[in-house]
């Protein structure tokens, strides 16, 4: 049977459905009988959904080009006057 440490580092294989049959049983096996792994598995899935919630959209083009222009070395055009 995994122990504390084993999930917390199985955990993101666990929540991703990456580990064998018999690891999978292994954790499970553990949540069964380990209050404070419960509790972290919930905790991390409730991170994952806020995450997930809160995801930033894409840039604008203006904002691509100005990274775009800083990546290649080229200055950004100058302000209008008055700017």
């Amino acid at each position: 049977m995994p122990t504390c440490r084993d999930v917390s580092e199985l955990v993101t294989d666990y929540l991703e459905r990456r580990l064998s049959v018999r690891g999978w049983l292994g954790v499970r096996w553990h949540l069964r009988q380990c209050d404070a792994c419960r509790r972290y598995i919930a905790q991390m899935r409730q991170t994952i959904r806020l995450l997930a919630d809160s995801a930033f959209p894409p840039p604008g083009t203006e904002t691509e080009e100005t990274v775009l222009r800083a990546v290649h070395g080229s200055a950004p055009p100058d302000p209008a006057p008055g700017e």
